[in-house]
C-alpha cells in the first residue's frame, strides 16, 4: 500500500467525520460507505457519552472537528512533506492510549500507519468506542489496512516499538518494562498562559477556551497563568463568565464543590465566582474547576523559568513572549505537526 493510497484513506476518514462536527449532525450522500457506517457512528458517539461523563456531547464534537479539519489533503501533504517515507519493512508498533479526552491517541494511530506500520493499540477504558469504530471504517475504505490493525485489552506482545502516554508514576513502569524496545514514553505535562496585563477582552474569551475546553483535562489546555504583579483580575473574570452553564455538569460540579471546600478548610486565599477558582500557587497541574497564577516582576527571569522547567510544560500561550507560542484560544487545535512533548514521532517511526 503505496503512501498516496494511505494519504487518500485518511482523507476519505476526514471526509466522513466532518458529517459529525456541527451541531446538527447531517448526512452527506457524498461520503463513501455511509450506508454501512453513518447511523452506527452516531451510536458509538453516544455510548461514548454514556460511558464517561466528561465526554459530553459538545466536547466529542469539537474533537470530531478537530480531526476532520486536520484531515485534508493539504493539511497531511504539509505535514508528510519533509519526510523520506519509503516503503521500508513494516514494524508491529504498539500504542498505550491516555483515556483523558476524546480520540486523544489518534494522532499516534494516524503516524504509525500513515509511515507503513502495524498497529497494535491499548486503549483507555475512559476511550473505549470511537477509535475502533472508525478503524473499520478506514478498512473499509482501504481494504488493505485489513489486519493492521488491532486493538487489546491483555498484556501487550508480538510489538517492535511502543508508544506510550500516561502519568509521571506510569511512565515509571513503562520505560521499565519497555526498556528493550524503541519507544516514546510521555509523561504529565501542563499548558501555561503569560499575561502582559494589555489583552484584550476578545483575547481573554479565547484563552478562556484553552482553560476550559474538555474541562482542562487536556495536556494542552492552561492550568496555569503568570501576570504581571499589581494584575487587576476583573477583565480575566469577564472573559471567561460565559462558561458559566458548565456548572450544571454534574462531574464538573462536583470537584468544583469538592476543592472549594478544601481550598476553604485550608484557608488558602483564591478568587471565585461561583463555578471557577483562581488560586496563587507555584505548581503547573491544578486540579478540575481551578486555575493556578503566579506573578512576575521581570520577563526574562520568567521566561529562564519556564525554559527551566520544560519538560512540566507542553504549550505556553501569550502575544509575543516566546517564539515557540501558542495564539490565545489555539491550544485545542493543533496542527498535524505540533508534536506532543515535542518529539516527532513520525521521524521516531521511521528510525525503528
Amino acid at each position: 500500500m503505496a503512501l498516496p493510497e494511505r494519504i487518500n484513506a485518511f482523507i476519505k476518514l476526514g471526509d466522513f467525520l466532518r458529517q459529525f462536527s456541527n451541531d446538527i449532525v447531517e448526512k452527506n450522500t457524498n461520503v463513501e460507505y455511509n450506508e454501512v457506517f453513518f447511523d452506527g457512528f452516531k451510536h458509538q458517539i453516544k455510548l461514548a457519552e454514556e460511558a464517561n461523563g466528561w465526554f459530553t456531547g459538545a466536547n466529542i464534537k469539537f474533537a470530531l472537528k478537530s480531526w476532520a479539519d486536520s484531515l485534508t489533503s493539504s493539511n497531511l501533504e504539509k505535514w508528510l512533506s519533509p519526510y523520506d517515507i519509503k516503503n521500508n519493512d513494516s514494524k508491529r508498533v504498539a500504542i498505550i492510549m491516555a483515556g483523558n479526552i476524546p480520540l486523544v491517541g489518534f494522532h499516534d494511530f494516524l503516524s504509525v500507519l500513515i509511515t507503513g506500520h502495524e498497529v497494535l493499540v491499548k486503549q483507555s477504558s475512559n476511550d473505549k468506542h470511537l477509535l475502533p469504530y472508525l478503524a473499520k471504517y478506514l478498512e473499509y475504505v482501504a481494504p488493505e489496512f485489513k489486519g493492521r490493525i488491532k486493538f487489546t485489552e491483555d498484556k501487550l506482545e508480538g510489538f517492535d516499538a511502543v508508544i506510550a502516554t500516561g502519568s509521571d508514576n506510569t511512565a515509571r513502569y513503562f520505560e521499565y518494562y519497555f526498556k528493550a524496545h524503541p519507544s516514546i514514553i510521555r509523561k504529565n505535562r501542563n499548558s501555561v498562559a503569560v499575561l502582559s496585563g494589555n489583552e484584550t477582552q476578545e483575547e481573554l474569551i479565547a484563552l478562556s477556551e484553552d482553560i476550559f475546553r474538555y474541562f482542562g483535562l487536556g495536556c494542552r489546555n492552561v492550568s496555569k497563568i503568570f501576570v504581571p504583579e499589581g494584575y487587576n483580575f476583573d477583565a480575566f473574570f469577564e472573559g471567561f463568565y460565559h462558561w458559566h452553564p458548565i456548572i450544571d455538569i454534574a462531574k464538573y460540579a462536583n470537584n468544583y464543590d469538592y476543592n472549594k471546600a478544601v481550598y476553604l478548610m485550608s484557608e488558602f486565599d483564591m478568587l471565585e465566582n461561583g463555578f471557577f477558582m483562581i488560586k496563587e500557587d507555584e505548581s503547573y497541574a491544578s486540579p478540575i474547576a481551578t486555575l493556578f497564577y503566579e506573578h512576575y516582576k521581570d520577563r526574562d527571569a520568567l521566561k529562564a523559568s519556564l525554559e527551566e522547567n520544560k519538560d512540566k510544560i507542553q504549550c505556553i500561550v501569550s502575544k509575543g513572549f516566546v517564539p515557540q507560542e501558542i495564539p490565545f484560544g489555539a491550544t485545542q487545535k493543533p496542527n498535524l505537526w505540533d508534536y506532543a512533548d515535542s518529539v516527532d514521532s513520525v521521524e521516531f517511526l521511521l528510525s525503528i
